[in-house]
């Protein structure tokens, strides 16, 4: 009975330890790299309402990204995301049209419209990179940079990244589902 109680204790504290880990490894991850160096740019997909527009967290990166293409106008964009059953269209056809209408010339502007996850997005991205180019700059949400630079590496990718800031009305929820996925990320590989 005293090695069952002492198994769940150690149990509990080797999750404690886990969560409190993952979020550290989330937290180093956030700080923005990017300098203008890259002459790619990668947008990671993220949710896009029934109406048709940028959910906060997608809204929140393509400011960034307007305001980061804008600075460094020689830097061409990658749009990356597919479309999600609840989705109108296309997370990458959404993100361009945002772009578009924001005033960057439309010949920037390169989508990739099939994936459904961040390894897809990374992976399928880099297919259109011309070939020998494997530097590029991600921008997602700042809880996301972690996993995106580690997923990033996993294809093959050298990344200086852009963190967007996380809508508080999702952070929480984001932050816990974070964990999970980079654990995931961590043990298989993607």
């Amino acid at each position: 009975m005293k090695y069952w109680i002492s198994g769940i204790i150690l149990f509990v504290l080797l999750i404690f330890l886990g969560y409190f880990w993952l979020g550290a490894e989330i937290e180093k991850g956030q700080t923005t790299t990017a300098d203008g160096t890259n002459d790619y740019l990668i947008i990671l997909g993220a949710k896009v309402k029934p109406s048709g527009v940028p959910s906060l967290s997608l809204q929140n990166r393509l400011e960034v990204a307007i305001e980061y293409l804008n600075q460094y106008e020689h830097v061409q964009v990658i749009v990356s995301g597919g479309q999600g059953h609840d989705e109108p269209a296309t997370e990458a056809s959404v993100m361009a049209n945002y772009l578009i209408n924001a005033g960057i010339d439309p010949l920037r502007i390169h989508l990739e419209e099939n994936s459904t996850s961040t390894y897809e997005n990374l992976l399928y991205s880099k297919k259109l990179l011309p070939e020998g180019v494997t530097e590029v700059t991600i921008i997602s949400n700042d809880f996301h940079l972690t996993r995106a630079k580690y997923l990033a590496k996993v294809v093959g990718l050298e990344t200086d990244v852009i963190g967007a800031p996380t809508p508080n009305s999702v952070r929480t929820k984001s932050l816990l589902r974070e964990r999970l996925a980079l654990l995931k990320t961590y043990i298989f590989g993607k």
